[in-house]
């Protein structure tokens, strides 16, 4: 049970942050009178269990979108392709890594980004380990880790972090498996270290003892832009104006989530299997305010490095008009 104290503080910091959003004006449409014209009123948005998505929690708890004069439903999907491959039938838009958008879009389908939902910072994805002699990540010359997908932005992350301590890219053995299934595999000698996000990092070391070998967001991946939302093309072509009350809905909850990381530690029990003791832990990265081009683009070129394509992917491509500047 939380102390009395952290509770007073928490319930603080979230008036604190509800307080700010009023004083700052970011609930846009407060007067029904000033909301913006917009094609359609409603949103089904695909989302996964992850912090990524804490923000559009958020602002669904504090009624944001509602006041601007949007309903959004969010819709559990079971993979992030499924999110892709509903757009223009079950789901408006979707939450996905940058890594599976763009490969969906060099793939063909007709998408384009409507924000950024997350980018990693210290402690957000890291290889972790129950072995007491992997204590560095150029420790194995051909290390076993276990990744989320090996199509993805742990497998990316994972080979550039290791390459970069001198592993050879070509001995780096990556092994598929669901996050909730990776502990189990390095207690059998599956693997010997596993590539997580949290909140799974925090209950791995708090349930199984297991350490981290190296931060995955450090040198060529610090920084590194996880996730977003897109819409299919031909949806943002006959609903613009719908869609850029989103993206400024989408801004005002990240930067509310950025200015009270606490209420992000809170929101995760609702919809994360984690918790409360284990969520005040949950290292929170940084959650992106607009579509910056220059920083997707380096999703990108990480891809074409690892030869995921077989020539540079231009982001602008993907991206509304207006905000490639």
């Amino acid at each position: 049970m939380p102390t009395p104290a952290r509770v007073l503080r928490r319930a603080a910091a979230l008036f604190a942050c509800a307080a700010t959003l009023t004083a700052c004006g970011l609930l846009p449409g407060g007067d029904s009178g000033d909301r913006p014209e917009v094609e359609r009123n409603t949103l089904r948005i695909g989302v996964l269990p992850v912090v990524d998505v804490a923000p559009l929690k958020l602002a669904l708890n504090d009624k944001l979108f509602e006041k601007a004069g949007l309903q959004v439903q969010l819709v559990t999907l079971s993979t992030e392709d499924e999110g892709i491959q509903q757009l223009d039938t079950t789901l408006d838009l979707t939450w996905a890594s940058h890594v599976n958008l763009f490969r969906s879009y060099v793939a063909g389908a007709q998408i384009q980004l409507q924000g950024e939902a997350y980018q990693a910072g210290t402690g957000t994805m890291a290889l972790v380990t129950l072995d007491k002699e992997y204590d560095a990540p150029g420790a194995l010359a051909a290390p076993r880790i276990a990744v989320n997908s090996t199509e993805d932005v742990g497998a990316l992350t994972t080979k550039a972090v290791l390459k970069t301590a001198g592993v050879e890219k070509q001995r780096i053995v990556l092994r598929e498996m669901p996050f909730d299934q990776m502990v189990d595999a390095m207690k059998a000698k599956q693997v010997d270290a596993a590539w997580m996000t949290e909140p799974f990092i925090t209950k791995a070391q708090r349930d199984a003892g297991a350490r981290v070998v190296t931060d995955t967001a450090i040198g060529p991946t610090k920084d590194f832009p996880m996730s977003g939302y897109a819409s299919s093309k031909k949806f943002a072509e006959a609903n613009p104006r719908t869609l850029a009350l989103f993206r400024q809905v989408l801004r005002d909850a990240q930067e509310a989530a950025s200015n009270n990381k606490l209420s992000v530690q809170d929101v995760l029990t609702g919809y994360v299997d984690v918790d409360q003791q284990t969520a005040a832990l949950v290292s929170v990265g940084v959650f992106p305010l607009s579509l910056n081009p220059v920083r997707l683009q380096r999703v990108a070129d990480m891809m074409d490095t690892e030869e995921v394509f077989d020539e540079r992917l231009d982001v602008g491509a993907l991206l509304p008009p207006g905000t490639t500047n």
